[in-house]
Formats: C-alpha cells, structure tokens, sequence
C-alpha cells in the first residue's frame, strides 16, 4: 500500500481566495488526524481526496494511480462519511448498508457478512430495520459510520465522526476507527480531543493558516 500526496494543490471557491495554494502533503498508511477551527479547509480537503472537488492547479496522486475522479476511484476504494450524516431516511438501515455496497458493485457474498460485522460491532443490532429518520443523533451518527465502512476501501476519509455525540458514542465509534487495518489510509477531520490517541500524525490546520 502506497502513499495518498498532494501536490502542489491550489483551490478555491468561485470569487473566493484560496483555501489551498501550493498545498502538499502526503497520507501514509495509518490513521491522521486534521484538526482546526471551523472553515479553516479541513472539510474541503476531504472532499478533495475523495474527488468531489477538483484543484483548480495541482495534482493528487492515488495509491492506485487512478485519478480522483475516476468511477473506479470513488466507487471502490475510497470511502468518505459527511458531517451532515446523509443516510437516506426512509430506508431501514440495514438497507442503507446494502445501497452502499450495490453501488460499490460488491457482491452479496461479500457484503452480507461485512454488514453484519458492523451491526455488530457498533451496537444497530436492535436498530437492523428501523428507517433512518427515526434514529437518534448518537444512533445515526453510527449507523452512517457503518454504511461508510461497508466497502472496505483502502481511504477512509471521516469528517466530524464524533461531532456532538456523547462519551459512550463516542467511544463505540472510537473503538472500530482504531481497528481499521494499519495498511490503509484513515484521515479525519474532527477538533474533539477525545479522539487525538488514535492517531499516528496530527495535521493542525490552525498552525498551517497562521502560517
């Protein structure tokens, strides 16, 4: 398993300054942590290795040689939870966990047993067929969690996993965040201490802005 790198990476919003100008760095196997105040690019830069945005000048190079905005990329190995939770409300969320690993083209074999593992471990065994909309916050949070780990991909990209959620939430989600396999990428955006031990690098955008 190779690197995730930025190079030389500028973006910005239309009639917006840069967010990023010149930015490099690279993501090694292991679990990194960005951290820093709201709207100081954490979220964007997520969304940029995931390939939703797009540098304006710049390059990211994937573990994979495929590009960020390639199909193959995004649909199967990269995985990435938004902070808004974006499960589909009506659908159970058992069902959520499916979809997502339809659209990854998983076949049932592979992903029944994943499912059922994540149910498992985050503690949705009672919650299997309840519609998303009638989940709690702490519930949901972890039930979004699971559906983003259903592909099993080699990036795992987590903005604000823990965002509002109590100890015992929080610890659940923690838990299965540190078993994800050491010869993967896991980065994550958050600015809730509870959460910096995980890691092997933290990236503290409050320091990278000032400076």
């Amino acid at each position: 398993m190779s690197n995730l790198v930025c190079e030389s990476v500028y973006f910005s919003y239309i009639g917006k300054q840069w967010i990023f100008e010149n930015y490099t760095q690279t993501f090694s196997p292991g679990i990194t942590i960005l951290k820093g105040y709201s709207g100081c690019g954490k979220t964007t830069l997520l969304k940029i290795l995931a390939g939703y945005l797009t540098p304006k000048q710049g390059v990211v190079k994937t573990p994979s040689g495929h590009s960020i905005t390639s199909a193959l990329y995004r649909r199967r190995e990269v995985s990435y939870m938004f902070q808004g939770i974006n499960l589909l409300p009506l659908a159970t969320v058992e069902r959520n966990l499916q979809l997502c690993a339809e659209m990854a083209q998983l076949p049932a074999k592979e992903w029944k047993p994943r499912a059922n593992e994540l149910i498992d471990k985050l503690g949705l065994q009672e919650l299997r067929y309840k519609k998303a909309s009638s989940l709690s916050g702490g519930q949901a949070q972890r039930a979004a969690l699971a559906r983003t780990m259903m592909k099993d991909s080699e990036i795992l990209l987590l903005d604000e996993p823990t965002s509002g959620l109590d100890d015992g939430n929080t610890e659940i989600i923690k838990k299965l965040i540190k078993e994800y396999p050491k010869d993967k990428i896991c980065i994550l955006s958050t600015h809730d201490s509870r959460l910096f031990d995980l890691t092997d690098e933290i990236i503290d955008f409050n320091k990278l802005v000032s400076d």
